[in-house]
Formats: structure tokens, sequence, C-alpha cells
């Protein structure tokens, strides 16, 4: 009797793998399915890889056939935001400067995704080098939230958490510099983890904000984000990236463990900011309910400069980016303007025709703050600012574990309802702060808004500890969980819910 591959998780693959309910290949060709099923609506993919797939999930299948010990996640069909390196495929950033860059190498996190037996099946749409709250700034094709097609998924990691909101993909990996993992996730309705900085190597990861970018995983439950951590972060430090750190801790050992007596930050003045709705005001309201009856104990703290993150990131991430983005200049490689009469020329042609326009906006804002006189202005109150964020955290988790707050002040808006840019940078309002402090932070599905019907979701924040934020974020999966099926609060949109994607 055939069964729908998208009510499987990531942990139950693997485990149906291993027993023999179904072959890696079966698995690898449900997902291709549902992708070649659902795509035309979602839009989530740039590339699909099926040749590359078929052959892992082949590779998997001989060595359980030979009796091998199979690695955690093997026959996982996993989605790879494009800004990370695969062999084998292109790495866009979803920007025509790099639309046919063919990937020399595989970024440690692709790499450990595929050690612990993930099967690649593709490159996840994004904002153009991730500068985005939306996914609508990709060079190529917006991507759709697969809870309302009408609507955007979130970003900058947009097509990652659509492609597992829609079923398509039980994992995906994203990379977060203000907010692109968990905004998504809480606008699509999944799991999604911004690990604490240095956690994830970096290595082979496209740079927006160096000191800022860090990789973290979707899922469609909290146990396929830690399995995923565990890939991550298990073979310790990565020498290729200097700011990695060892973090190799099992994340599925506490991870059901009782928050009984633990203590849950609450920020009262967050909750009266400027823009934040009423339907995800109560969602937060009844997430805090939900954790004092397991037993926690809710405490205020203070973050007093939290004010000033916005602003401070919008100095520092433009700077990095246009320290980064420096390197693609129309001579090397990417995009290259044809007929130009000398170097001067073709370089500047091929910056203004390769890169968009939200791309543009923030190096030209990143060249401005780095020029003589404007540089002492801004650029060091900025990283002041950093510091004073930095040691309210530090402060707040003196008093608490973990900390409370909305991963996005309102569910998702429909294409083009926001095209101002200071607008569509206000939706980070509440995740920004955790990448300026380099914190971790995850996103949990809290249910459907009251009014809007959409997805809402709570972020959890503490201070590098990323075991101990997993742990009560999985608390908060049960307290939100179907009372008849312990089913978490959100599974796969409902529109695409059994849409391709058969197993035999």
């Amino acid at each position: 009797m055939a069964a729908n591959f998208d009510t499987l998780t990531a942990a139950q693959i693997a485990a149906g793998i291993a027993a023999g309910d179904f072959t890696a290949r079966e698995v690898t060709q449900a997902s291709l399915d549902a992708i070649a099923a659902r795509e035309d609506a979602v839009q989530a993919f740039l590339q699909v890889s099926p040749e590359l797939a078929l052959a892992t999930a082949d590779r998997i299948d001989t060595d359980r056939a030979a009796g091998k010990p199979l690695p955690p996640l093997a026959g996982v069909p996993l989605a790879i935001k494009d800004n990370m390196n695969l062999v084998g495929t292109r790495t866009t950033c979803a920007s025509r400067m790099l639309g046919n860059y063919e990937s020399v190498y595989t970024a440690t996190c692709v790499q450990r995704m595929l050690d612990a037996g993930c099967v690649p099946v593709g490159k996840a749409n994004m904002d153009e080098f991730a500068f985005g709250s939306s996914t609508e700034s990709s060079a190529f094709h917006p991507t759709n939230n697969p809870w309302d097609t009408d609507r955007i998924p979130g970003g900058s990691s947009g097509g990652s958490a659509a492609a597992v909101a829609a079923g398509e993909v039980p994992l995906a990996l994203g990379s977060d510099t203000g907010g692109s993992i968990r905004q998504p996730a809480a606008l699509c309705g999944v799991v999604g983890l911004k690990p604490t900085y240095g956690a994830v190597s970096r290595y082979g990861v496209v740079a927006f904000g160096s000191s800022l970018d860090q990789v973290g995983p979707f899922g469609r439950t909290v146990e396929d984000v830690a399995l995923a951590m565990n890939a991550l972060v298990g073979a310790g430090r990565d020498p290729y990236d200097g700011t990695s750190q060892d973090c190799a801790v099992d994340f599925c050992e506490h991870l059901n463990d009782s928050i009984e007596g633990r203590r849950v930050g609450i920020i009262p003045a967050f909750m009266e900011a400027e823009g934040l709705t009423p339907e995800v005001r109560a969602a937060v309201e009844g997430a805090a309910k939900q954790l004092e009856a397991q037993g926690a104990q809710l405490v205020e703290v203070d973050l007093p400069h939290l004010d000033a993150a916005i602003a401070a990131y919008y100095v520092i991430g433009p700077a990095e980016a246009f320290s980064n983005l420096a390197r693609f200049d129309g001579i090397r490689y990417g995009y290259q303007e044809p007929d130009c009469p000398n170097l001067d020329t073709q370089s500047s042609l091929s910056r203004a025709h390769g890169f968009g326009a939200e791309a543009k906006r923030r190096q030209l804002l990143g060249a401005y703050l780095l020029s003589s006189g404007v540089y002492d202005k801004y650029y060091y109150a900025a990283q002041k600012a950093r510091t004073l964020i930095t040691a309210d955290y530090a402060a707040a988790y003196e008093k608490c574990d973990v900390i409370l707050m909305p991963s996005s002040p309102r569910t998702a808006w429909k294409h083009g309802e926001i095209s101002d840019p200071t607008q569509m940078y206000l939706s980070d309002l509440y995740t920004i702060s955790i990448n300026i402090a380099g914190n971790g932070g995850v996103s949990v599905p809290l249910g459907l808004g009251a009014e809007s019907h959409l997805p809402v979701a709570a972020l959890v924040g503490p201070a590098f500890k990323d075991r101990t934020l997993l742990m009560f974020a999985r608390a908060l999966e049960r307290g939100f969980a179907d009372a008849a099926t312990g089913a978490p609060a959100l599974t796969v949109a409902p529109d695409f819910a059994g849409k391709g994607g058969e197993l035999a």
C-alpha cells in the first residue's frame, strides 16, 4: 500500500531505510516526484539534480545490501541554498552575476550533510546574494509560500523553507545573516535554526557579511533539526574556516528533557513594538503560557540597546557585503559584458548588468559607509553598538536560560505588497540582534494566526548553548502538538500534502 513521502520526518526516513522498509532510491524518487508535481506552484528550486541524487541513493542502497553500517541520515533528501557550493551543481546565489557558475569544490557544511547520508536533490532559490527578506530579489524567479502561493515565503532562504513546507524535502540548509533562516521558517511554518556564530563552518558558502553569516538547517520537526546539527558539527571545527569552533555535542541527547524549573526571559517592551501584529503577539503570549505550564519560570529581562540593532546591522552588513562582493569584477569569472574596449569598462558594465537592484543598493551603501570621513562616524559607532548589544544579551542570560520573542512581527505578506526597502528591512526587527551578538536562535511553529490563518512562530534565543535552545524548542513543539496524534503544530501545507511523492 502506497504511503505519502511528505508524512515522514527525516528521522523516520533514515530509520525506515535502515530497517529495509523502503530503499533510498524509492525515497529519493518520491522526493523528485513531489518536486515535479509541486514546483510549478511553489518555485522553491533553482536547480534540481536528479542524476546526482539517484546516484547517491544507489550508493546507500548498495552499502545496506552489503551489510555496511549506514550513517545517521542515510537516504534523507536535502535541499541546499544556492549560495553553498556543491560539485556537480551551479552555485548562482540567485544572481545573473553567477548564473552559469559551476561549483569547483563542495562547502564543508554540505559535505558534512552528505557524509551523514543525505541525498542532494537540488539547489534552493534565495534573495540575490542573500540580500532580502522575501525571496523576491532572486534574478530568476520569486518563490511562493506553500500556505498561500500569492504570498512570499520570507527570505533570504525562502526557497529552502518553502521546499520543506511544501513537502518536497524533509531537510534543507539555509544561511542566516540577519534572520534569513528564522524569518522564512516562521512564515512557512517549519522549524529553522540559526546556530551560534562559529558553530557551523562557512567554508564554501558565498559570503554576505562575514562577521554575521551562519549556516543552519530547516526541518519538519525539532528532532530533524537536531539530527542535522549533529551532522553539521559532529566532526568538530573546520580548519578551513578561521571562525569555526568545536561544538561537537549530541543535540538529541537532552532533546526531550523537562524544562521544569528552567527560566525563560520575557521582554515586555518588545511585545509592544511598532509593527507587531495582534495575532503574532497573541501566539507568543500563548507560547509563554505553554512553557510556564510545563514548569518553566517566566522572568522579565531588559535589552536596553536593542533599538540600535537595525541601525548597526545596516552599517556592518553593507560594509562587509561591499568588501565581499568586490571579487565579482566580470573579468575572472561570472557574468562578463561582451564587446568592451578595455577591462575598466568591462568590469563596470558587468557589475552594472550582473547585479540586481538590491545587490547594487547594499554595495553602494557599503562603499559610502567605508569612505573617508564617513567610516569613523558610522562604522565605529555601529561596532560600539554591537559591543553594547552583545553585553546586554550576556547580562540577560545571567537571569534566564533562553529568551522568548517573535521570529517575525507579522505573517507572510503578498508578493509586491512591500516595495519600500526600508519597510522590508524592518521585517527583521526581531532577528537581527542575535546575529549582531552571535547567539543562536530558533523558530518553532505555534500554529496558524487567528486572523490570517497563516503560520505564526516564536523564537527562543540563548547564548552559545544551541543544545539547550533545541530542548526548549522541543518543549514548545510538544506543547502545541496535536492532542490526538502528537504531530507537530504544522506539517506540510495542506494544498500540497499528498500531491506526488508516494512511496510504494
